[in-house]
């Protein structure tokens, strides 16, 4: 495998600038934006420490960087600055950022139509609370890789461009508090709530009203002579429509397109369409027993499991009581016998800190997981949550548990399997509050396999590692490693430590430049680490843990991969770090690892 490296990472290293040349890009995008928006000095940015070496606009506050030896950008979060202006051109050369955030500034002009182009790579983009006019870019479509975009509170007119559809991303909207009008595109709609729209009078249609009603003006002949004109094209579109869903040599559209999926398949007459499951149930499961007990896959059933990226998680209820979830994946492009060879191989994987994987549905193109339900929910949903109150030991537990099960995958077998989408949101919690990592070998069903993508990394093309968790040296190596899962298990230690999330650290206090990683490092350079935990757990006489805890996560975000721990070295420290509550130990006893130790008889 080594010996192809060099040739399948060429294709991406041409694409990408030289270092230098790259940092010196950064540089002059920082430069343009304090000229251009900070009339009042209010950021405080001093390019005359240039001599201090590289890595020192990564100080500046609101910058953050893919890591701190090189002046490589990798977010702006300049939210509440007191900036003014219009977004300048120059913001074109820190390309490589994927995070950039203005809201609660006065920012004025125009939205700049080419933003995608600046920035391809932009995974969280809010302007909210400024006063930018015109109309919303069609362009923003562009950037393919949103999760988030906000642009709220701000001036804006016009229709929604029809254009936003393509996000297929997106997860998080907010158009509120504009002067929108016309039409909401029917699948924004139907994806995204009220509130994601509030405040736009002119606005119509799902989910702010039932429909865009026709002016009252309008005269029983105009719709006459409408309707003749554009009858006889209606009508040979509906035969067009008609020819490529139903005819055996159209080509179907691709249903991902529409929120109506299972609507359609089940008309298609697939209910019968048998549920593949690993053991023998005592009752045959089919496709129809999942729309039922999704409720046709109801928007209200979708669960928070896993990497968004990865599918949509749906819960299912069966007649006997039993929950399933019933995760339909995204794009998966394998072939269909490559398909149940995977299943098959998943399906084997048993351990106490793995999601059961239970079975599959194979329907036209479509790719449904069946896994056990883990009724407490995702980590990350656990550690936001009042009800929750997760103490400490709990969170020790978790830790433990978790670190056990990333350890099996990488050291039980000959070829380590890789989660590349490690977050809090894909450790899930069972009834017992017991940590059960999800969407294992996902990652392998979904390479997009066009000959100019495979070449690429799929956290650089936005499709796995999550915005916080993900490695700096997949800015410029795309192959995927043992250790870029360590990194996302460091921060994931993190917040369990500090009860604050990767990401979206508003409260977190003066200094953040928006990933935990960065509050938490600020706060070590300053000797003040303790005002990292968890404002709940302390003073309970468990600091000295919480520090030892943070201590291993610090060592797992070490800058440069070789210098991490192995997932078994990990383990073992938490383990130590858990004693005092009895934390699960059957994981080597249970499992035995094939493959722990180097020529040198170290753990690897």
């Amino acid at each position: 495998m080594a010996t192809f490296l060099p040739c399948l990472l060429l294709p991406l290293l041409l694409l990408l600038p030289p270092t230098t040349t790259a940092q010196e890009d950064d540089v002059r995008c920082l430069r343009a934006v304090k000229a251009s928006l900070d009339a009042g000095d209010s950021l405080r940015w001093n390019f005359t420490n240039a001599t201090a070496g590289p890595g020192y606009v990564c100080n500046f506050v609101g910058v953050s960087c893919w890591n701190g030896q090189e002046n490589r950008v990798l977010g702006l979060n300049l939210m509440s600055m007191s900036l003014a202006g219009s977004i300048p051109s120059d913001l074109r050369f820190c390309a490589a950022a994927n995070n950039l955030d203005l809201s609660s500034n006065a920012l004025s002009g125009p939205i700049p139509s080419q933003i995608c182009s600046w920035l391809p790579y932009l995974v969280s983009l809010d302007l909210s609370n400024n006063q930018f006019n015109g109309t919303i870019p069609p362009d923003l479509s562009r950037c393919r890789y949103l999760n988030t975009l906000s642009l709220a509170g701000n001036q804006l007119r016009g229709e929604i461009p029809p254009s936003l559809v393509q996000l297929s991303r997106l997860i998080q909207l907010d158009l509120s508090g504009n002067r929108l009008s016309g039409p909401i595109p029917a699948s924004l709609g139907e994806r995204f709530a009220s509130s994601s729209f509030n405040g736009n009078d002119g606005l119509c249609g799902r989910p702010v009203s039932s429909r865009c009603g026709r002016s009252r003006t309008r005269t029983r002949m105009i719709i006459i002579v409408a309707a003749g004109v554009f009858g006889a094209a209606a009508s040979l579109f509906l035969a067009y429509l008609i020819w490529r869903f139903w005819s055996p040599t159209g080509k179907r559209a691709d249903p991902r397109d529409s929120r109506r999926w299972a609507e359609r398949l089940r008309t298609h007459h697939h209910r019968l369409t048998p549920v593949s499951l690993f053991q023998n149930p005592i009752k045959k499961v089919k496709f129809g027993d999942l729309l039922s007990a999704t409720s046709d896959f109801h928007r209200s059933n979708i669960i928070t499991a896993g990497s968004s990226r990865a599918g949509t998680s749906y819960k299912a209820v069966l007649p006997d009581g039993s929950a399933l979830t019933v995760k339909r994946l995204n794009t998966c492009t394998v072939p269909e016998n490559q398909f149940r060879e995977e299943m098959g191989r998943l399906g084997q994987l048993r351990h106490p800190n793995l999601v059961p994987l239970l079975g599959f549905c194979l329907i036209e193109d479509e790719r449904l997981l069946i896994y056990k339900h883990m009724p407490s929910g995702a980590l990350a949903s656990a550690l936001e949550s009042a009800d929750a109150a997760l103490d400490w030991p709990a969170r020790v537990r978790i830790a433990v548990g978790a670190a056990g099960g990333l350890a099996w995958l990488h050291h039980g077998f000959r070829i380590p399997l890789l989660l590349q989408n490690l977050s809090s949101k894909s450790i899930l919690l069972d009834e017992d509050y017991e940590a059960r990592i999800t969407d294992f070998g996902i990652a392998r069903l979904l390479r997009t396999p066009t000959s100019d993508v495979q070449n690429t990394s799929q956290f650089l093309n936005g499709e796995f590692g999550e915005f916080g968790y993900t490695a700096p040296e997949y800015a410029t190596n795309p192959d995927p490693t043992t250790k870029g899962d360590v990194f996302a298990f460091g921060v994931i230690l993190m917040e369990l430590a500090t009860g604050k999330k990767a990401t979206e650290l508003d409260a977190a206090g003066e200094g953040s430049k928006g990933t935990l990683l960065d509050w938490v490092n600020l706060l070590s350079a300053d000797g003040k680490i303790k005002e990292a935990i968890d404002p709940s757990l302390v003073g309970k006489g468990k600091d000295d843990e919480i520090m030892q805890v943070l201590k291993i996560a610090s060592a797992c975000v070490a800058p440069q991969p070789k210098e991490r721990p192995s997932m078994h070295r990990v383990f073992e420290n938490l383990k130590a770090v858990g004693e005092p509550y009895n934390c699960s130990e059957q994981l080597l006893d249970e499992f035995p690892l094939v493959y722990r130790k180097d020529e040198s008889n170290n753990w690897i």
